[in-house]
Parts: C-alpha cells; sequence; structure tokens
C-alpha cells in the first residue's frame, strides 16, 4: 500500500507543485485548501500531513491541536509549512507537536528530503514499538520525582504539590530529562539530543525560549534550574 499524503495550504498552485513532485516520488497525495475543508475529510489513512499556517478562519496551528486532540491522529507526523519565519513560529509549531517546520520559499529538493527523513523516522519508531515484546510494551514506567514535582511518564503529565500543570510536549520531555539526571550541567547539543528528533533543526533560542517558559510553570522549582552561561543548563537539588 503506498503512503498517504494530504497537503493543506490555501494556495493552490503551493498544492499543486507539491502533489505533482511528492507523487513523482510515489507518494499519493491529496489536497485541501483550507483546514475547514481537511476536517470534512476522513484523516485516519493519511501517513503525513503538510500544513500551511496562515489560513482564513483556522489556522495550521489551531488544525494540528486538533490532529493532536484525536485519538486517530495524535501520531500522525505533521510538517509546517509556511512564511512565517520567526523563531517563535518554529517554537510554537514543534511544541503543538510537528515534526518538522519548512518556510517559504522553500525548495523541492529540500520538501522532499525533509518528507523522506520524518517519514523514515516514523517508520522506525512504529517497527521498534511492534517489535517490542508485549510485556515490555505494557509496561508502566515508574513516576519521576523530585520534593512537590512529579511527572507520569505514562500519562505525560505534571504536577506540582499535587495539581495538574500544562506543559508542552517539548517542556514535559525537558523537565523529564532535568529531573532524572539531577545535580548535572547539562550543554545545549546534549540537550538537543536527548528531547529533539534527529532530524529536527534545533538553534539555541529554542532551547533557551523553552526553559524560560518552564521556569515559569513549575512555580518554586524555577529556580532549581540553572544556568551556567557558555556551557547550558541543569537541574540542581536544594534544600
Amino acid at each position: 500500500m503506498s503512503t498517504r499524503l494530504l497537503v493543506i495550504d490555501d494556495e493552490e498552485s503551493i498544492c499543486e507543485i507539491l502533489k505533482y513532485n511528492l507523487q513523482k516520488e510515489g507518494y499519493q497525495v491529496d489536497t485541501a485548501f483550507s483546514a475547514e475543508e481537511a476536517l470534512e475529510m476522513d484523516l485516519t489513512p493519511y501517513d503525513l500531513f503538510i500544513v500551511d499556517i496562515m489560513m482564513e478562519r483556522l489556522s495550521g496551528f489551531d488544525f494540528a491541536k486538533r490532529l493532536r486532540n484525536s485519538s486517530a491522529t495524535e501520531e500522525t507526523p505533521i510538517i509546517f509549512c509556511s512564511a512565517l519565519n520567526g523563531e517563535d513560529d518554529t517554537v510554537m509549531g514543534l511544541n503543538i507537536g510537528a515534526d518538522d517546520y519548512i518556510t517559504k520559499p522553500f525548495k523541492i529538493s529540500e520538501m522532499l528530503a525533509r518528507v523522506n527523513a520524518v517519514l523514515r523516522r516514523t517508520q522506525i519508531a512504529r517497527r521498534a514499538r511492534e517489535a517490542a515484546p508485549a510485556d515490555e510494551a505494557d509496561a508502566l514506567e515508574p513516576q519521576i520525582e523530585y520534593q512537590g514535582l512529579r511527572i507520569d511518564p505514562n500519562d505525560k503529565v505534571c504536577y506540582l504539590d499535587g495539581e495538574k500543570i500544562s506543559l508542552t510536549k517539548t517542556e514535559l520531555e525537558i523537565l523529564a530529562f532535568f529531573l532524572r539526571r539531577r545535580n548535572r550541567i547539562y550543554s545545549r547539543e546534549e540537550i538537543i539530543r536527548h528531547v529533539w528528533a534527529d532530524d529536527v533543526v534545533v538553534t539555541n533560542r529554542t532551547i533557551d525560549t523553552n526553559i524560560t517558559r518552564l521556569r515559569k510553570k513549575i512555580g518554586r522549582y524555577g529556580n532549581n534550574i540553572e544556568t551556567r552561561l557558555g556551557f547550558g543548563y541543569g537541574f540542581k537539588e536544594k534544600d
């Protein structure tokens, strides 16, 4: 069965260019000219969504949030393709759960490479899950705790003094990484390697922005996340 892609962009010319070139690569490609049109379709058969952000009425960000909140599409990879090229836009897109972010204008060769990389990574992860023994796949991970902070890695939820707090996927993974490896400073390169996927381009500012937001959300424990100028970040235990 061929791999199915859905391109969602209000510029019909972009949809046609991507459809033509992706079909030449052997993909089965459908298009939608708005997020609303896409939501009227059966989205479950698709293996990847390529989504514009600045569309009328429902934006690409809002569309992606709906995908991530549906059990049928929560794991289907998303690539944002947008003229928005600010780092905050990229950070927001990745935090929503996108697997990659490409700015317009783009080179077709780069788009094809990114699509192939995201699909390859998704297929490797799927094969690993399928190959895992049933008891290993079903085993619950232990809670990650430090004083009044607790992360449930099974439900992907963080608690502060027993109250659930809202963290993005990236913020949760950064905090889990720090809590599992307390009292050591990690370089940005080490943080990127443990938190982000191999094919995602992450800048220093992306890391700094996520950690700034994380500090604010975890209350008094924000002071436990220490910065070492020229080196990186770490979570230090304090009395």
